[in-house]
């Protein structure tokens, strides 16, 4: 769990979502939309990898030289519940430590906007996350990207796979932009000064 045991390792920074044009503007896809931004910033493209069903970008995260770290951007083409099986596979081939694991996903008990960072927990109901500890573990760190509880008696199943609204949306790139910036903080600076810095 000791995310220095070998800081040459490389970083798995899974994006989680669903596949297809009709879920990308959900709730439940903004893990999708960090990753997409975090791969433009690296000036990388996502391709089908291999076997496995994921899409990949490898790149470096950080100023050029000592400081940068190796990254592999995941978004995994299983559907949520599924998201553990690629993952596992991509971090066995890329020889990543658990520790080095990094899941950006959406949180429903937190407000809309808000960001926390932290190592290890449980699901929380997540059925990406309960994939993804079902085969690695509990021992990742989690970027918790928050939507907010659904309005009213919907459904929580509804509204995470409903578009972000109107109103939201005028924020969004703002929201996701910031995310992006907590994953960087997060591999380059460590956990500790990346919640100091974002968690709120």
């Amino acid at each position: 769990m000791d995310v220095t045991t070998d800081p040459s390792a490389p970083w798995l920074i899974a994006g989680l979502g669903n596949p297809g044009p009709e879920y990308a503007m959900n709730r439940h896809n903004v893990g999708f939309m960090v990753a997409d931004l975090l791969a433009e910033r690296i000036g990388g493209k996502f391709k089908r990898a291999g076997k496995a069903q994921a899409q990949v970008v490898e790149g470096r995260i950080g100023p050029p030289g000592p400081g940068s770290r190796r990254v592999v951007l995941v978004k995994p083409m299983s559907y949520m519940n599924l998201s553990g099986g690629p993952l596992n596979a991509l971090r066995d081939f890329y020889k990543v430590p658990v520790g080095h694991i990094v899941a950006v996903h959406d949180e429903l008990d937190i407000d809309y906007g808000t960001l926390r960072l932290k190592l290890g927990g449980g699901d929380n109901g997540h059925n990406g996350l309960k994939s993804m500890t079902k085969v690695m573990g509990p021992d990742y760190h989690r970027v918790r990207f928050g939507i907010g509880r659904p309005p009213g008696r919907m459904q929580v199943a509804d509204f995470v796979l409903k578009d972000f609204s109107a109103a939201e949306r005028k924020e969004l790139d703002y929201f996701v932009d910031r995310a992006a910036d907590a994953v960087e903080c997060l591999v380059i600076e460590g956990l500790e000064r990346a919640q100091g810095t974002y968690n709120s």
